[in-house]
C-alpha cells in the first residue's frame, strides 16, 4: 500500500519547502525491493502509458498495467527455466522497453543482473560475464549472441535469452530462447513470490575501467530504493508527464531516473541521437534527463540557426542576449544566488534589484520575440531538464536560463546509485551541483591528511548515505580503498561547499595536472572556458610534469570555414588545407591559423573567473579526428576518456612539448 511521503524515513530531516514540494507524491518507502513497485504503480496508474518506443517496428506502447504484466511474465519464464534467487544474469543490451522488462523481470525472479551495452568491446563483455559469475545471458539479439558465442563455451552459461524475436539457433551446451518464447513460457506458469530485502544485492554495474579491469559496483535494492523515494525533493512530476529518454539505459544515471520517474506515473518515450530534434517537437516532453554534451549540441544547433539569420536579425538577437545576460546576473545577485557573490550587502542587493527591474521589460520582450521560438524547438513545455554525468559549462547554464528552460544539475557516481546532490528549482545556484538529497552527508577533506576542511575551502569530496554501494564485487582491496571504516566514500572529486551546503565541484583529483613548478591545475574548468570559442569543437588539456599546460584541439571546421571566407580564403575539407583565392595553400600549422587559435585560447582562459598565470595554455596541436564513441575516445555518456586520448596521442604530445 502506498503511504504519504512524509512517513518516508529518509525524509525526516528536510526543509519545509521540500516537504511542501513532495506533498501528494506516491511514496514507496514501505517496500523491501525494487520490483515491488510495479504492481503498486499498475494499480495506481493503470491505463496511463508507461513506455513508448516510436522507433521500434512496429511501435511499442505499454500501459502501466501491461508493463507490470510483462515484467511478471518474463520473471515467471525465468523461474520455469530454473533461474534461482541470487543467480547472476548478464544483461547485454541497449535502450528499449524490453530492456526494462528484462531488468525488472530478472530482479522479480530473484536474480542479480550485471548490465552493459551490447556495443561494448568484446573483451569487456567477456570479462563482465566471467567476473560476475553469470550462468544466464540476456542478449540484445542474434548479432550480439554471435559476437559472444565462441567465448561462452569457456564460461558456465547454461541459458541464453534473446530480447529479439529472431529464431534462436540450436546450441549444444546451453538452452536458448527468443523473447517471445520466454514470454509464452511465463504466460503458462505461475510466478513464485521471492522474498527480498533492501540489503540484498540487486545489480552489478561495471565501471568503464579507466585503469586496469572494470570494477563491478554492487548496488542493493536499498541503494536503488533510496533514489526512488527521495528524488521527489528535486523534481515533482505528475502522472502522464512525458519524459524523453536518450541516455544509455544500463548506466546508473539514466536507469535510476527511469525507476524514479516511472514510479510516479510518467510516460517515457525512447529517442536516439538521429531522432532527438524531431522527437522533441513531436512529443513535447515535460522532462528530459541529459548530459552536458547533449545540452551543448542543442545550444550549438540554436547558435547555428542564429548565424543563418539576416544581419539585422542577428543584431537584434545579440542585443537581446546581452540584455538578458545582464538581467539574469542582476537577478541572481538580488536573490543571493550569484556564485561569485553569495553574500551581497543590502546595497548590492538593492542595486541588483533596481537593475533587474529596469532590464525586465526588455528581457520579457526578448522572450516573446526570440526565446519563445527557441523553446518551441524543445517542444515548448519542458518543466525542467535534469543534467548530470559531468560539469555543465557556464555559458550553457547561462543560455538555458536566459531562454527560460530550467536546468537542474545533479551530481553523483555509479558507486552512489548515483545521485548525492542536486539543485532545486527554488535554489538553483548556477555553477553548483546543488545541495545533498535527503539522508546524504558530504565532507570536504585535505587530500593528503584526510582532515576535514572548513566551509569554502577546496578539498577532496567524501560522501556518506544510504545510496553508497555495498562495494566492488570480488574486490575487497578496491572497496577498502574507496570506503573507509566510517562509511565515507572517496569520490575522487575536488570541491568545496557554501554556507548553505551547496557543493561546488572544481575538478577530478586524478585528473589534476601537476606542472613542473608544483602548481596543481584542474583541467575541466579551463577546458569548459575554451569551449566558448566558436572555433573549438573539443579540447583536452595536457602537461603533466611540463613547464606549462598544452592542449589537443579538435577545431570546428564549419566555423573555421566561415572565418576563412571572411579572410578571402577557402577551406578545403578534403585535404584539410586552407586555400587562398590565389591558389596559395595554407595548412592548419600555418601562422595565420595558429595565431587565430592562440588568440581564442588566450581570451577565453584569461576571461575565466579565478584566472591564474599558470592556467595559460602554451603549445597546442590541432587534430582533425573528433573524440567519439566510435573511436573509443568518448564514453556513451559523451564524456571524453582522457586517459585514452593521452595514450593515443602520446607521441604527438611529447613532440609538442619538445618543440
Amino acid at each position: 500500500m502506498l503511504r504519504t511521503a512524509v512517513e518516508n524515513p529518509f525524509l525526516t530531516d528536510i526543509s519545509e519547502r521540500e516537504r511542501e514540494a513532495i506533498k501528494g507524491l506516491a511514496d514507496y518507502s514501505s517496500v523491501g525491493s525494487l520490483p515491488e513497485i510495479w504492481p503498486l504503480a499498475a494499480r495506481r496508474f493503470g491505463n496511463i502509458v508507461a513506455l513508448r518506443d516510436p522507433h521500434a517496428k512496429p511501435e511499442v506502447v505499454l500501459t502501466y498495467t501491461q508493463l507490470c504484466q510483462q515484467i511478471q511474465q518474463f520473471a515467471a519464464g525465468l523461474q520455469t527455466l530454473e533461474v534461482k534467487q541470487g543467480d547472476r544474469v548478464s544483461l547485454i543490451a541497449d535502450n528499449s522497453p524490453r530492456w526494462f522488462i528484462a531488468d525488472q523481470g530478472i530482479m522479480t525472479a530473484g536474480g542479480v543482473n550485471a548490465v552493459r551495452s551490447s556495443q561494448a568491446e568484446l573483451e569487456e563483455l567477456i570479462y563482465i560475464l566471467a567476473n560476475s559469475g553469470s550462468t544466464i545471458l540476456v542478449a540484445e539479439d542474434l548479432k550480439t549472441f554471435y559476437r559472444l558465442q565462441k567465448r561462452l563455451e569457456a564460461l558456465p552459461i547454461r541459458l541464453v535469452i534473446l530480447l529479439s524475436d529472431e529464431t534462436p539457433p540450436a546450441a549444444e551446451t546451453f538452452q536458448i530462447y527468443s523473447f517471445a518464447q520466454l514470454m509464452e513460457i511465463g504466460q503458462k506458469n505461475t510466478l513464485q513470490a521471492v522474498k527480498q530485502t533492501r540489503d540484498q544485492l540487486a545489480t552489478l554495474i561495471y565501471t568503464s575501467g579507466t585503469t586496469g579491469k572494470p570494477k563491478g559496483v554492487m548496488l542493493s535494492h536499498g541503494n536503488l530504493l533510496h533514489q526512488v523515494t527521495t528524488l521527489g525533493v528535486v523534481v515533482q512530476p505528475q502522472p502522464g508527464d512525458i519524459v524523453l529518454s536518450i541516455l544509455p539505459i544500463w548506466h546508473s544515471y539514466e536507469r535510476t531516473a527511469e525507476y524514479f520517474l516511472l514510479s510516479l506515473g510518467c510516460t517515457q518515450v525512447y529517442s536516439n541521437l538521429r531522432s532527438i530534434k524531431r522527437d522533441l517537437k513531436e512529443f513535447k516532453p515535460h522532462y528530459m534527463v541529459a548530459v552536458p554534451r547533449l545540452l551543448e549540441s542543442i545550444y550549438e544547433g540554436v547558435q547555428k540557426q542564429f548565424h543563418e539569420q539576416p544581419a539585422s536579425r542577428q543584431h537584434l538577437i545579440n542585443f537581446c542576449l546581452r540584455v538578458s545576460e545582464k538581467y539574469i546576473q542582476a537577478r541572481r545577485t538580488a536573490e543571493g544566488l550569484n556564485l561569485l557573490n553569495l553574500n551581497p550587502s543590502w546595497s548590492e542587493r538593492l542595486a541588483a534589484l533596481i537593475q533587474a527591474a529596469a532590464l525586465k521589460p526588455l528581457h520579457s520582450l526578448a522572450q516573446r520575440l526570440v526565446y519563445s521560438k527557441v523553446r518551441e524547438a524543445t517542444g515548448g513545455r519542458i518543466k525542467q531538464t535534469i543534467s548530470g554525468g559531468g560539469a555543465l559549462p557556464k555559458h550553457i547554464d547561462d543560455f538555458f536560463e536566459i531562454i527560460g528552460v530550467e536546468i537542474l544539475v545533479g551530481y553523483g557516481l555509479t558507486e552512489t546509485s548515483p545521485v548525492t546532490h542536486a539543485r532545486r528549482y527554488w535554489r538553483n545556484l548556477r555553477g553548483s551541483a546543488g545541495q545533498p538529497i535527503p539522508a546524504t552527508q558530504v565532507k570536504i577533506v585535505d587530500p593528503e591528511t584526510r582532515k576535514p576542511l572548513p566551509v569554502g575551502k577546496q578539498g577532496l569530496v567524501l560522501l556518506r548515505g544510504p545510496q553508497i554501494m555495498q562495494g566492488y564485487y570480488q574486490n575487497p582491496e578496491a572497496t577498502a580503498k574507496a570506503i573507509d571504516s566510517e562509511g565515507w566514500f572517496d569520490s575522487g572529486d575536488l570541491g568545496w561547499v557554501t554556507p548553505e551546503n551547496d557543493l561546488i565541484l572544481t575538478g577530478r583529483a586524478k585528473d589534476t595536472i601537476v606542472l613542473r613548478n608544483g602548481e596543481n591545475i584542474e583541467p575541466q574548468p579551463i577546458e569548459d572556458a575554451c569551449l566558448r570559442s566558436p572555433y573549438i569543437e573539443q579540447i583536452v588539456l595536457v602537461g603533466q610534469d611540463q613547464k606549462s599546460l598544452g592542449a589537443l584541439i579538435v577545431p570546428n571546421l564549419q566555423a573555421l570555414q566561415k572565418w576563412a571566407e571572411s579572410q578571402n580564403l577557402q577551406l578545403c575539407i578534403e585535404d584539410k588545407n586552407v586555400t587562398s583565392s590565389t591558389g596559395q595553400t595554407i595548412n592548419l600549422e600555418s601562422k595565420i591559423i595558429q595565431d587565430l587559435f592562440r588568440q581564442e585560447l588566450n581570451r577565453e582562459v584569461q576571461n575565466r573567473p579565478g584566472y591564474r598565470p599558470d592556467d595559460r595554455i602554451g603549445p597546442f596541436k590541432l587534430i582533425l579526428e573528433p573524440f567519439s564513441i566510435e573511436n573509443g575516445m568518448m564514453t556513451q555518456k559523451l564524456s571524453i576518456k582522457r586517459h585514452v586520448v593521452l595514450e593515443r596521442y602520446r607521441d604527438l604530445i611529447n613532440a609538442m612539448f619538445a618543440q
